[in-house]
């Protein structure tokens, strides 16, 4: 799964997403293993991220579960069933802030 997470992350970094943070969930009650929480800076960015990674999931045979189709949210979720991406824009991240509900999960580092 690490390397999952790190052509994850590479994707995001490679299409400017900002301060991507991976939270290991799996001592949590949420039915999933990972949480990848990273900013966008336009809404425009937003859905151009979100199509970038869910045609990385498929191409790395992950379930596509669910993903937002919506425009203009402050936050969208894909959820490739062990690994839920969080793409947010800066005010939605400060709102929703994942990483303080989640405080007590392992931030790791791939």
């Amino acid at each position: 799964m690490i390397d999952v997470l790190k052509k994850i992350l590479k994707k995001i970094s490679e299409k400017g997403g900002e301060n991507p943070v991976v939270l290991d969930m799996r001592k949590t009650p949420v039915p999933t293993d990972y949480f990848v929480i990273f900013t966008a800076n336009s809404y425009t960015h937003m859905r151009a991220m979100r199509d970038e990674l869910i045609d990385l999931i498929k191409e790395l045979s992950l379930p596509l579960i669910y993903y937002d189709k919506g425009e203009e949210y402050e936050w969208l979720i894909i959820d490739a069933g062990s690994v839920v991406i969080h793409i947010f824009t800066e005010k939605g991240r400060d709102f929703y802030d994942l990483e303080g509900l989640w405080i007590d999960a392992d931030r790791i580092s791939v």
